[in-house]
């Protein structure tokens, strides 16, 4: 049989192998199952996401029932605040109506202001918002009332005069609550409990049934040569507190290897001179010299050498916590003690724990007044005690020098007279008359007085704080020559600190017998 060409024969059918086929099966058989997968996914989100939305709502919800109350008031578009804002507004419109004698409006605001402090009180105790139901009342009548008292031409600017005075008023009253808690937390310290006025009604008793005792008193402060012997180490104190000046003096004499070696000048007043005299006659201070001074007998210490005496002789209703003449006798230490060259001033409520007689070897540099400064932290520096926007004060001190604590102060007399300390003192308190300068204390004057005069001691000679800090280092306590119950929290009081109380109460000759018995009587 004869062939066709090449280019004219029939095509052949090629046909796909199984393996093909295979492969497109499982292809349209996965399609079809994630198209179902897909599908149920998406109807799950859309059934799910209400819940979601209901769920976050719900724990917006919680949150906002919440809040801090605090927060809710001072929200800009909380009900609290407007009702908070509109009580504001509206107290000034009761001092304006009372002042207009409209006194029926006055009591309509007192009322409505009454409502919204009660509202939010209870909303702050439930710890919930204000709601929109119980506001609006509250809300819609202070807005009535304030529309009305504008309408009585209670303009807005009589409204911020009024407002002025308002704040003034309030913070006249809020210093004036300062000042008298400081007052009364002062008196508190200063006063005695009944077991030690017991021990001093006995001792003054003591004294006026003792002529020989009298006798001795007088002989010794005339004839002992050793109260102005520079030779020895002498100490002051100044105070009306008979058992706390035993308790620095009996301190002070067990911490030193030499006590014959030093004497103590004590300066009372006449109330407590004769226990005072009756109570170291009495106590054995192993061989130190005391001498006990009554502050009436310095007759130079008048209102026409004194500024302080002026001024509590012109002004006799002054608080006498203000300026207490015997805590301002250290600055007038040379004229007490004309003939001593140096002294250590101690106050009534230290307690001495180390040997003190170094220090009278210590090199002050022409220094006045050796001091532990007490600039550690930033409110003990010279803005903090002194009025700066007093031109006096800011032309001629820098506001951040450091201060320094009284206390334990060693003095050098020499240079005292020369740098004429007492007459820098008596300058800034004639300046202080008005109380303009500074309100109260001994320590502002003291800055004042001894202003480039003082040279800094080592910290561990004088620890502060333990009239009103309980939380001072224990090592820095057993390392302190001087410890200081500065403050109201006085160890012989019943609120003084615990922790430090023994410090202070081993002191204290507990065997001596008016002590034991008006501890066990009173």
């Amino acid at each position: 049989m004869r062939r066709r060409a090449f280019d004219y024969r029939r095509p052949v059918r090629r046909r796909f192998s199984c393996w093909i086929w295979s492969l497109l099966l499982l292809f349209v058989i996965g399609g079809s199952i994630l198209f179902v997968v897909q599908h149920n996914h998406r109807e799950e989100d859309h059934v799910e996401s209400p819940l979601l939305e209901i769920n976050s709502r719900k724990e917006s919800v919680i949150h906002e029932s919440s809040r801090n109350f605090t927060d809710e008031i001072l929200s800009a578009r909380s009900y609290a605040r407007q009702i908070s804002d509109q009580m504001t507004l509206a107290k000034a419109y009761v001092i304006i109506a009372k002042e207009h004698n409209n006194l029926h409006l006055a009591w309509e605001l007192s009322s409505k202001i009454r409502s919204g402090q009660l509202l939010l009180s209870k909303a702050a105790t439930r710890a919930d918002p204000v709601s929109p139901n119980e506001a609006e009342p509250i809300i819609k009548s202070l807005s009535g009332l304030i529309f009305k008292a504008q309408k009585a031409h209670y303009d807005i600017a009589t409204t911020i005069m009024t407002m002025k005075n308002f704040i003034q008023s309030i913070e006249e009253r809020g210093y004036a609550a300062t000042v008298q808690s400081t007052v009364l937390g002062q008196l508190a310290a200063e006063s005695l409990p009944k077991s030690l006025q017991c021990v001093e009604i006995k001792l003054t008793s003591d004294w006026l049934q003792n002529k020989s005792m009298i006798e001795l008193a007088e002989y010794t402060r005339e004839y002992s040569p050793r109260l102005v012997d520079n030779n020895l180490n002498h100490f002051c104190i100044f105070s009306d507190n008979t058992i706390a000046v035993s308790a620095v003096i009996n301190s002070t004499v067990s911490n030193t290897e030499h006590p014959t070696q030093l004497v103590f000048h004590v300066v009372t007043n006449g109330v407590k001179y004769g226990a005072m005299q009756a109570w170291f006659f009495s106590n054995d201070f192993k061989g130190a010299i005391i001498e006990v001074q009554n502050i009436e007998d310095f007759t130079w210490l008048n209102s026409s050498y004194s500024p302080l005496v002026k001024q509590l002789h012109d002004n006799p209703g002054v608080e006498p916590n203000y300026i207490s003449l015997l805590n301002h006798l250290r600055f007038y230490v040379p004229e007490i003690y004309p003939f001593l060259e140096k002294i250590i001033f101690l106050d009534e409520d230290v307690v001495v724990q180390k040997d003190l007689t170094p220090l009278f070897s210590l090199d002050l540099h022409g220094n006045v007044n050796g001091a532990v400064e007490t600039c550690l932290e930033s409110f003990h520096r010279y803005y903090k005690y002194l009025n700066f926007s007093s031109p006096l004060i800011s032309t001629k001190f820098d506001p951040q020098a450091c201060g320094w604590a009284f206390g334990m102060n060693v003095f050098d007399l020499i240079a005292w007279r020369k740098a004429n300390v007492t007459a820098r003192y008596h300058y800034w308190q004639e300046q202080n008359a008005d109380w303009s300068i500074w309100k109260m204390g001994t320590l502002p004057p003291g800055l004042l007085a001894f202003y480039g005069l003082t040279e800094p001691l080592d910290r561990r000679w004088h620890v502060l704080g333990l009239g009103y800090d309980s939380s001072i280092d224990q090592r820095l306590i057993e390392t302190a020559a001087v410890v200081h119950f500065n403050g109201n929290m006085k160890p012989w009081l019943k609120m003084s600190i615990g922790r430090y109380k023994n410090l202070w109460q081993r002191y204290v000759n507990q065997s001596h017998p008016h002590l034991r018995y008006c501890l066990t009587t009173s």
